[in-house]
């Protein structure tokens, strides 16, 4: 059985502001080894379960985040950017049976801690086929069309139930519950690791590989804070103006749909000025 954890960093463990989750500042430092304690522990949880094998695909900002040194020493960690399918790297490979979602959070104009999808702001919103989309709904769609099952979610309270949406069965932790997009009422890390160690030996039984789904065409819309940046955005092939402040685009399965959305959101981030975005 070999698990894939795709390790995220605003749902992690006392995790509530920006400073937190921002490379180089003091609280992203401290943060770092509660992320890091949150995805170990599914690490272990896992191993528990019966898991041969558990690869954690970083997913957070840099993607040079969680302290190797920190990790159960069985795992092994894929760090860096420019991947392929990003948050969801290696399980393209076929040799995946179930993936965690571990430190994930609500998407973009909704309720939850440090609410976003992609980009920390100028997103305000992001539809796939008229449905709302966090990245725990893109990415689940990514992964359904390699037969892989979402078995496990950590998070705040919103992002747990958000998950209910897109991976029913899945086991999920709340780790803090939401209060505002800026504050939570946290849980101690040891508690939370003692809760995402039992939910992962659980979810490690949900670990089964199904036929690949095959649900597209998909049709993605994303909203922005400022009208420049439809501008920016349809400068991707395909996708085109569809409302105020929105562009769409249609995808014939979602490799290529999330691999679009990267493109946007790349070329739209570019586009954002200092102060006014």
């Amino acid at each position: 059985m070999k698990i894939l954890i795709s390790a995220d960093m605003e749902g992690a463990t006392g995790v509530t502001w920006p400073a937190d989750v921002l490379p180089g500042t003091p609280q992203w430092e401290r943060c770092r080894h509660l992320f890091t304690s949150d995805v170990s522990a599914a690490v272990t949880g896992f191993f528990d379960g019966g898991a041969d094998e558990v690869l954690i695909n970083e997913a957070h900002w840099s993607m040079r985040n969680l302290l190797l040194e920190e990790l159960d020493e069985r795992a092994a960690m894929l760090t860096g950017k420019h991947k392929s399918l990003s948050m969801v790297e290696g399980v393209q490979h076929g040799d995946v049976d179930g993936i965690a979602f571990v430190g994930y959070h609500t998407g973009a104009g909704t309720e939850g801690v440090l609410a976003h999808t992609y980009l920390a702001n100028s997103i305000t919103g992001v539809w796939v086929d008229g449905v709302p989309a966090s990245e725990g709904r893109l990415n689940s769609l990514v992964v359904a069309e390699y037969g892989v099952p979402v078995v496990l979610v950590t998070g705040d309270d919103r992002t747990c139930e958000d998950a209910k949406g897109y991976a029913p069965e899945a086991r999920s932790v709340a780790v803090k519950d939401y209060v505002s997009r800026y504050a939570a009422v946290c849980r101690t890390p040891a508690r939370t690791a003692a809760d995402i160690r039992a939910a992962a030996r659980e979810a490690a039984a949900l670990a089964v590989r199904h036929e690949p789904v095959q649900a597209g065409p998909f049709t993605v819309e994303l909203e922005f804070d400022a009208e420049h940046l439809v501008g920016a955005a349809t400068a991707v092939p395909g996708v085109e103006h569809s409302g105020v402040r929105r562009v769409a685009y249609t995808s014939p399965d979602m490799y290529e749909g999330i691999r679009c959305f990267k493109a946007v959101t790349t070329l739209v981030s570019a586009a954002v000025e200092e102060q006014y975005g």
